[in-house]
């Protein structure tokens, strides 16, 4: 008698090479993004004297890639919907080669915002790109590591660019234009390792286009696979309307705003940590990039332990508890403004470790609860809503800091964690262990 041998479909895949390619390549966007957003910070100690910056220009230049992020997230998922994940995957990490080395050649503050809008909108189209291709090419046991990966990355971005930084500012009085210009380098090594990734197969199917899509899914898992792993259903238009459905509308707040609760206060403290960190008196002249990059440790940590924590722990439990360990440690950091250094160090640690896990979450939830059809304009959406609260958020802060002082700057940035928190508690739902199907079934209110 012959032994019937079970081969795991789509949804229960091994973790292949062409699956760990994608995942390394998928989290180039949010790794660029880290650094864009952290080397800003550092140019600034030059650009500021140098251009005679004033807070509304500062602000400006700290908030412009954000509202591009805002518009290239809205308009790229949509489009991406339409058209597909594969051809846009390449060309705007090309656009954000090409800003980057314009920056060096700037002489007004500006031209850098205009520069730093157009690369946050090639940023921001890459997020609901990329990762609506990494969600359908996932197996579900492995879907929330590897998108986990991506918050990982993004704050391995941000490690890099403090310590290109650090470097950099020993070069003279134009480190700021090699620091601006030197995000081309690691986008281009991403584009040539993007080149030749198929088209999504759920996209595919859902465009009607079956036999391309099983060409896929047979070349990536196997000849054994089938359409039926994918578990598509009915072809569906792409209708931006829809997530005005009420159980998607919630879905879209639910994601945008505890994004928006996570990334406001966190944002404005990477752009503007020289200030935040002299606010505290940590540190004397570049003494406070080493402080700096500690603190950036403890965020990619807590970013690395999310990869095992969203599958051992949960979704829901693991957001809810990130949430309020952060709010816990910028309340801290607010009352406490004149505390030993050790203890403010302390609270800024706790706060980056614990914005790991909601900065996994960020990635792993829109994609989980919004069908093929309109996956990536969702995750464009949710992208959308929350750089409006980073970027009104980066620009209000030198105000802030300026008129209110260290200690109200971060207990109005307690009270963004804490709504996150309230946020989280009303609406997160259960996600691991479903397929993309059943997760993007689920009701809100119904868990």
């Amino acid at each position: 008698m012959t032994k019937t041998t079970h081969l795991p479909g789509v949804e229960d895949s091994p973790l292949t090479p062409f699956l760990k390619k994608l995942a390394v390549y998928t989290s180039g966007g949010p790794f660029l993004d880290g650094y864009i957003l952290t080397i800003i910070g550092m140019a600034l100690l030059q650009l500021q004297p140098e251009l005679q910056l004033d807070s509304f220009w500062t602000g400006m230049i700290g908030a412009a890639a954000l509202i591009g992020l805002l518009v290239g997230g809205a308009v790229f998922g949509y489009v991406t919907d339409l058209t597909g994940r594969q051809f846009m995957y390449k060309i705007d990490l090309i656009g954000i080669i090409i800003f980057s080395i314009l920056q060096m050649f700037i002489t007004t503050a500006g031209e850098l915002v205009f520069l730093r809008f157009l690369i946050g909108l090639a940023v921001g189209a890459d997020y609901p790109i990329a990762t609506a291709l990494l969600a359908e090419f996932s197996p579900r046991r492995y879907r929330g590591a590897m998108m986990g990966l991506l918050a990982s990355a993004w704050y391995a971005g941000a490690v890099a660019a403090g310590i290109a930084g650090y470097l950099l500012l020993q070069t003279g009085p134009d480190a700021w234009r090699w620091m601006l210009g030197s995000a081309a380098i690691p986008a281009l090594i991403l584009v040539s390792g993007r080149w030749g990734t198929p088209e999504s197969p759920r996209w595919l199917a859902s465009k009607g286009q079956t036999g391309e899509a099983l060409a896929v899914i047979k070349q990536v898992y196997g000849p054994h696979a089938s359409l039926q792993d994918l578990d598509e259903g009915a072809t569906e238009k792409t209708r931006l309307r829809k997530l005005l459905e009420p159980d998607y509308l919630k879905k879209t707040l639910f994601v945008g705003l505890f994004w928006t609760f996570q990334v406001a206060p966190c944002f404005a403290i990477y752009t503007f940590a020289p200030q935040i960190l002299a606010a505290f008196r940590l540190g004397s002249g570049n003494d406070w990039i080493i402080g700096y990059a500690v603190i950036n440790i403890f965020f990619l940590t807590g970013t690395l332990a999310s990869i095992y924590l969203v599958n051992c722990f949960g979704r829901r439990p693991l957001i809810i508890w990130s949430f309020s360990f952060m709010t816990l440690a910028m309340f801290v950091l607010g009352i406490a403004p004149g505390a030993p250094a050790w203890l403010i160090f302390c609270g800024f640690a706790v706060y980056a470790f614990f914005s790991g896990p909601p900065s996994a979450l960020d990635w792993i939830y829109p994609n989980e609860l919004f069908p093929t059809s309109i996956r990536a304009s969702a995750v464009g959406v949710v992208t959308a809503i929350s750089r409006i609260g980073a970027a009104i958020g980066t620009f209000a802060l030198p105000y802030s800091l300026q008129t209110l002082g260290i200690s109200t700057t971060m207990l109005l940035s307690t009270l963004l964690t804490f709504l996150g928190l309230v946020v989280c508690v009303a609406w997160a739902p259960e996600t691991r262990g479903l397929t993309l199907k059943e997760a993007s079934a689920l009701v809100l209110d119904k868990q």
